[in-house]
């Protein structure tokens, strides 16, 4: 059976996550600039209120990753590049936990205001602790641009394997294409329209269910 690649749910918070992070960081950095002060109040907001978003995502992606195995890598990939791609997703996904934490302690902590978490009646989860606020501002900041790297490495190796090596990877985690559907047992090797092939367990495993007996390193693993 051809490699279906992700499930609907992976894909919705893999996508739902990019785009949030498409958003953040470049008002991140905006809301400090100074050329950009006039705003910089409205940014503050957005930024804090697509965090407090982020944040939930996040957790819920992890918790979800750790439940679903996802599909396996597809065999034009070397053991050695398997390996370097899963500890890459493993640390992005380390970065982003950090990342949206200490961006929620960093503000609350210093006794700033969430005012979305505010208008839908979430309380405060920390008391203020300044001192601890200024470090998690150092914490945010590093991480940020540590996760901008990791995922432009990711980013990269995903469009050399679709652009110039002829590999199709974008097809496991984007939404089907139409000459996708209805052609998993024709085509190309493997059964797949584009030269595709799988390494026998092309299953859709998120699709399927929870995962049993699956090691928690084996399921932080993202395309």
């Amino acid at each position: 059976m051809a490699d279906k690649g992700y499930g609907t749910g992976a894909r919705l918070f893999h996508w739902g996550i990019a785009i949030l992070l498409i958003v953040q960081i470049p008002a991140g950095i905006a809301m400090t600039s100074e050329p950009l002060a006039e705003i910089s109040g409205p940014l503050f907001v957005l930024h804090k209120g697509l965090g407090s978003v982020l944040l939930v995502l996040v957790v819920a992606r992890v918790l979800w990753r750790l439940t679903h195995r996802p599909p396996p890598f597809r065999d034009f990939m070397p053991a050695r590049e398997q390996r370097i791609a899963h500890m890459t997703h493993l640390g992005i996904y380390m970065l982003l936990l950090v990342m949206v934490v200490s961006g929620y302690v960093r503000t609350v902590g210093d006794g700033y205001p969430i005012e979305l978490l505010d208008a839908l009646g979430v309380p405060p989860l920390i008391p203020e602790m300044p001192s601890v606020a200024a470090a998690m501002l150092v914490v945010h900041q590093v991480t940020v641009f540590a996760l901008v790297a990791l995922v432009a490495v990711h980013v990269s190796q995903v469009l050399r394997h679709e652009w110039i090596a002829g590999n199709p990877v974008l097809d496991r985690m984007w939404p089907p294409r139409r000459r996708d559907l209805g052609n998993d047992h024709g085509g190309g090797p493997g059964g797949g329209p584009g030269g595709c092939r799988a390494n026998g367990h092309g299953d859709d495993h998120e699709r399927d269910g929870p995962s049993k007996g699956v090691d928690v390193d084996d399921r932080l693993s993202i395309p």
